[in-house]
């Protein structure tokens, strides 16, 4: 048994050590999106409200992980390469839902896009869906999820104010698009999704760095 799982190891230590690292990288990744947005849906749960949340970005974001998931999966890339999406958009479900329920959104028109957006999910994974209508979305996504987070940095200079934003959410969005661009880089050479993370890496950064000082001037007033 210690021989063959010497063995597997071994192999596995041939890939070499940037893959190694790479694949270390991943699972850090992984395991920062299980909890990144956990404090934003206990917030809304324990105040009942979701005043101030913008719906529109949620699904913004619905829409730039569904699609980024969706193609990573329909092109048969390194799982552990983008298996941080499926755990944010578990997340995201659960924000939105939350957020429409406080809101009062949960009328027909919800439920049918909902049904839309299954039937869609479906044959996404059942491989059925056309990936050149993937393809096609996947450079939509850098700019979607970009004007999600210029907004939010936009809001904190306009106001002057990050007592509401979590410092340690766009921190953690920072370092897993930060770690992405090594996987991405070494793993799939995929220039779409490198250019994705970096402005992602770069605008969460920018948020992260806006919440910090706004944060300290609102303390020292």
């Amino acid at each position: 048994m210690s021989g063959a799982l010497g063995d597997v190891v071994s192999e596995y230590l041939e890939r070499g050590p940037v893959l190694v690292v790479a694949d270390l990288l991943s699972l850090i990744t992984v395991s920062s999106c299980l909890v990144i947005k956990v404090p934003q849906i206990n917030t809304i749960r324990a105040n009942k409200s979701s005043k101030g949340i913008s719906v529109l970005g949620l699904c913004l974001e619905l829409f730039s992980y569904t699609v980024m998931l969706s193609y990573n999966y329909t092109s048969g890339y390194d799982f552990l390469s983008y298996m941080e999406y499926p755990v944010l958009l578990l997340q995201e479900y659960a924000l939105i839902y939350y957020a429409f329920k406080y809101q009062d959104l949960l009328g027909k028109r919800t439920q049918v896009v909902a049904i839309l957006y299954s039937i869609v999910a479906t044959l996404i994974y059942l491989k059925l869906f056309p990936i050149i209508i993937l393809t096609f979305l996947v450079p939509f996504c850098t700019p979607i999820g970009a004007t999600s987070k210029v907004l939010q940095l936009l809001a904190i200079l306009r106001t002057k104010d990050a007592s509401s934003v979590s410092r340690t959410t766009w921190a953690l969005s920072a370092f897993t698009n930060m770690t992405r661009i090594y996987t991405v880089f070494f793993q799939s050479h995929d220039w779409m999704l490198l250019s994705n993370f970096l402005i992602s890496t770069f605008l969460s950064a920018s948020v992260f760095t806006a919440a910090c000082v706004y944060k300290k001037k609102a303390k020292a007033e």
